[in-house]
């Protein structure tokens, strides 16, 4: 097996040079950062006689390092300079490393000002979390679909708002007062409905504005910390929408963490990122707790499963990857699940919500019905009974 001589720096920030054995440069990047190192430099050794290790590769840089070398003494500011990065930044990342590596080897090798700065700036970036693109777009994609599935419902909504309004102010009025011109007594359900209707037309005014206010004042005590933190623990105690949020939480950490571990982000500061991409805040804290416990030495799954707030199906899968060393394709699995069940449980909502307002308006509006009929039929028979 292919040894490697590097150097980097341990948590602490000392430098570290020494050699391993990794089956490409690839899965050597991998193997340091799951130690915790943040590397500076990676060199296949040329093996000797007898099969003894020799010299590191370090004088002949490799073909893409050349390329990069070349392009980087030559940009000029422009559009060539972009075109030039985004070729060295191509050569490298085809060579094995990764895109964080990648882009920090482009800080220190180019010599222009003006692109040096950009990288610079894009590995300060992507060590703060740029790598969650990919994990961000997806969970943007999630917010479209729910925003997708809640459409037909809300336009339900705001039909039967329209004609229960139309009956209370429009309709209502005229049918009572032509039966209040035939006389005659009129059923409860008429009455009750013409109460509602007379309410609506001098009270329902306030009453929306009431409404606007307290919707106002719930949402400003909704985003404050205390109102956030109460809020959110309420919504795990609702049917569906607790098993959502859970499903949403599994999402967001699977997606993030896998990304991140997969791009040569340190353990510690991949947990640290993920938490920052959930959104709840009674699982965010759970998961700050657990984070803790990790880096004191305890197993993720082990952490995971004092929180309470992860199925005990993704701890055995997490379980599972960490025993055999596959972390990341285990949580890229555990994504891959989530994915279809929250899909699943978005077509749920809608059917559920859009059958409410469908069995609402439909009652309503018989109840309308059943009060218009009955009035006629009153009046009807106080006309037979009056002949």
């Amino acid at each position: 097996m292919p040894r490697f001589a590097y150097t980097a720096r341990d948590r602490a920030g000392h430098a570290v040079s020494a050699d391993l054995e990794a089956p490409s440069r690839k899965d050597a990047l991998r193997l340091l950062a799951t130690r915790g190192l943040q590397v500076s430099a990676v060199s296949e050794l040329a093996a000797g006689p007898a099969g003894k290790k020799g010299a590191a590769k370090v004088a002949k840089p490799t073909a893409a390092e050349a390329r990069v070398a070349r392009r980087a003494a030559a940009v000029v500011p422009g559009k060539k300079e972009c075109l030039s990065f985004l070729e060295s930044l191509y050569d490298l990342m085809t060579s094995g490393l990764s895109a964080g590596e990648a882009v920090r080897l482009l800080s220190v090798r180019i010599k222009e000002p003006r692109l040096r700065s950009l990288c610079a700036g894009l590995w300060e970036r992507i060590s703060e979390g740029a790598p969650l693109s990919r994990a961000m777009a997806e969970q943007r994609e999630l917010r479209r679909q729910l925003l997708t599935a809640l459409a037909y419902p809300v336009f339900m909504v705001v039909v039967a708002c329209g004609v229960i309004l139309f009956f209370l102010f429009f309709l209502l009025p005229r049918l009572q007062t032509l039966l209040t011109s035939l006389g005659g007594k009129m059923p409860t359900s008429t009455k009750l409905l013409i109460g509602l209707s007379e309410f609506a037309i001098h009270y329902g005014v306030f009453v929306i504005i009431a409404a606007v206010l307290g919707a106002i004042s719930f949402w400003r005590w909704r985003v404050s910390a205390a109102g956030r933190a109460t809020t959110d623990a309420w919504l795990l105690q609702v049917p569906l929408v607790g098993p959502f949020i859970v499903s949403q939480t599994v999402l967001a950490f699977s997606q993030t963490l896998s990304v991140l571990l997969e791009n040569g982000i340190t353990a510690a500061e991949a947990l640290r990122m993920t938490e920052k991409q959930i959104d709840n805040l009674v699982h965010r804290a759970a998961f700050n707790i657990a984070t803790a416990r990790v880096l004191e030495g305890e197993a993720l799954s082990v952490a995971l499963t004092r929180t309470g707030c992860f199925p005990d199906l993704v701890i055995d899968r997490l379980s599972v990857g960490e025993n055999t060393g596959n972390v990341v394709p285990s949580l890229k699995q555990i994504a891959t699940a989530y994915q279809k069940l929250i899909s699943s449980q978005l077509s749920m909502f809608t059917k559920v919500i859009a059958s409410g307002v469908l069995m609402a308006v439909f009652t309503f509006v018989g109840f309308i019905a059943f009060a218009i009929v009955s009035a006629v039929f009153q009046v009807s028979a106080s006309f037979k009974l009056g002949g």
